[in-house]
């Protein structure tokens, strides 16, 4: 058996690096020598705040990539030596969400890194059915590493049914929004990208939105009129009161809004308003495995650097103090934290093609 090291909740608080043997892969499922590791704000309050997904004691870690070590029985279209990257969501394929292609609605919905040991460790196993063999795009590990938030982001825009020639606002330039940004973008829409902070809108606009706003210095409504702009996609994604309250003061009749971060509380919701201006409210929950990670790829591609967004690679013993406390103090300095599960110190990132 190999050995390995592997960042263990144990309980909100308790995080160890516990020295573990490598997991053997069952049938259906490869063994992947994790290379690098993205953490996740959903990390961040498994650990911090309280348990929602997470079982202890469990590996941390759903955006990893890496190289296949072996593989179980039955396994047929990975080869060992591979460049991976995963999913991460499990479902069962025969309920009837996944019959209509909605595996991120399955009935028996898992994650790798909360209900199955993650890839913030040497080894993690994972189903044949989500890990895609990414070796002919040439792209480093480490922007590897970004495939499953770009493919979050993929599938809510794919939700909202943005398209060229449309126009879109994105509130919360942070996290999870710059990756919708990429992805809105991507569509041939025009972005106003909407936050507090000036360097992540000056981010936004090297990852193709149109405009910014710095929150408070103007009302959206007031931006867009400025830019000739008539917003047919709000995307909220701060998870704060006064985001959807500005999303709601500005939305005009017939608009599609997109909820992507988590509201805290019990947010008052004008529903005779909505009716009324026949707004789309539109959920968004993880990816689509088949349908996102494709084009998540795709979009990595087409930047040659992206040290904006993940600079820094990090060992696993920095993991607590450097990147999920960070994250739940709000003060992370990269908007992407990276880590490598072998390294013994910090190393800058290295993006692009190999």
């Amino acid at each position: 058996m190999t050995a390995m090291r592997a960042a263990v909740l144990h309980d909100v608080g308790d995080l160890r690096i516990d020295e573990r043997e490598a997991p053997e892969p069952g049938p259906g499922e490869v063994l992947i020598r994790v290379t690098l590791c993205g953490v996740c704000g959903s990390d961040a309050t498994e650990y911090g705040r309280h348990l929602v997904l997470a079982q202890p004691p469990v590996a941390l870690g759903h955006e990893f990539t890496g190289v296949v070590e072996a593989v179980g029985d039955g396994v047929s279209s990975i080869p060992v030596g591979a460049t991976v990257v995963c999913g991460a969501g499990i479902s069962c394929g025969t309920c009837k969400p996944c019959g209509t292609g909605r595996t991120n609605l399955c009935r028996s919905y898992t994650t790798i890194g909360f209900h199955h040991d993650g890839g913030l460790a040497g080894y993690v196993v994972a189903p044949e059915g989500i890990v895609l063999d990414a070796s002919d795009t040439g792209l480093t590990d480490d922007t590897l590493a970004l495939a499953q938030p770009m493919a979050i982001a993929v599938h809510a825009v794919r939700r909202s049914g943005l398209g060229k020639g449309q126009d879109a606002v994105i509130v919360g330039v942070g996290g999870i929004g710059a990756f919708i940004t990429v992805a809105a973008a991507a569509t041939g829409a025009r972005v106003l990208a909407v936050d507090l902070n000036d360097d992540r809108l000056a981010l936004a606009e090297r990852l193709g939105a149109t405009a910014g706003l710095r929150s408070g210095t103007s009302t959206i409504s007031e931006r867009l009129d400025e830019l000739g702009m008539d917003a047919d996609v709000f995307f909220e994604v701060s998870g704060s009161a006064p985001g959807l309250a500005s999303v709601l003061e500005a939305a005009r009749p017939g608009a599609t809004i997109v909820p992507v971060g988590i509201q805290r509380g019990e947010p008052a919701l004008p529903l005779g308003n909505w009716t009324l201006n026949e707004y789309t409210i539109v959920g968004t929950v993880a990816h689509v495995y088949a349908d996102d990670f494709p084009e998540a790829l795709r979009l990595l591609g087409t930047r040659p650097d992206w040290s904006d967004i993940a600079g820094e690679v990090l060992p696993l013993d920095a993991l607590a103090e450097h990147a999920l406390q960070p994250l739940l103090e709000g003060r992370s300095e990269q908007i992407k934290s990276l880590i490598d599960p072998w390294a013994t110190e910090a190393r800058a990132a290295v993006h692009g093609r190999k």
